[in-house]
């Protein structure tokens, strides 16, 4: 049977989302691996989203809900940041798990992290080691991506995100997209992830 990688995430201007679908082409790279795209549930009123002007959610990608993520062999969560932690969408999402985690539906399963902060300074270390919090306590089994991608990850002559925890982007005032870089460390988190989450599978 296909190993299913799961990448969940939220986002708000569309930043993450970019990271995702590199991450799922990464990970459905890998053969004998299914990799599907979800949105967890927004929290926020579409007046206030209005008035944030962000643009309308994707309505290709399906919104999951917490009993889901047992379905998924690995799962890749995927969010902005907001002062250095996951955001109160993902937060919520995350609270919701509880019946999951009375049960320890979750546990063994691996998981990693990829985020988008406003600036380099802005978290993207700190976002996801907040975050490995959830996964301790479902046990989920945290795969950061190190420093598997090579001379990437040391490139000092561009502006980047993205950590030894996993990929990530700066999105500055908005305007900023995910560069080539950045994308490429997306799809190598993808790949690397998948073939872990296919070797403990396989073991299983």
């Amino acid at each position: 049977m296909a190993t299913k990688i799961y990448i969940v995430y939220y986002s708000t201007y569309g930043h993450v989302a970019t990271l995702a679908e590199e991450i799922k082409r990464g990970a459905a790279s890998v053969e004998g691996v299914e990799a599907k795209l979800w949105q967890i549930p927004e929290t926020l009123s579409g007046e206030a989203l209005a008035k944030m002007s962000a643009p309308p959610r994707r309505e290709d990608v399906p919104v999951i809900s917490p009993a889901e993520l047992v379905d998924a062999d690995g799962l890749l969560f995927g969010f902005p940041t907001r002062f250095g932690m996951l955001p109160a969408q993902f937060k919520a999402f995350m609270d919701g798990t509880s019946d999951l985690w009375c049960e320890q539906r979750l546990a063994g399963k691996p998981a990693g992290i990829f985020c988008s902060t406003g600036c380099q300074g802005g978290g993207q270390e700190t976002s996801a080691l907040t975050a490995i919090t959830q996964l301790a306590h479902h046990g989920m089994i945290f795969v950061p991506v190190g420093y598997t991608f090579g001379k990437g990850m040391f490139e000092m002559g561009e502006v980047k995100g993205g950590s030894p925890y996993g990929a990530g982007t700066i999105a500055g005032d908005g305007s900023r997209v995910p560069t080539q870089l950045e994308l490429q460390q997306a799809f190598h988190q993808g790949k690397y992830f998948a073939g872990i989450a296919k070797k403990l599978k396989g073991s299983a």
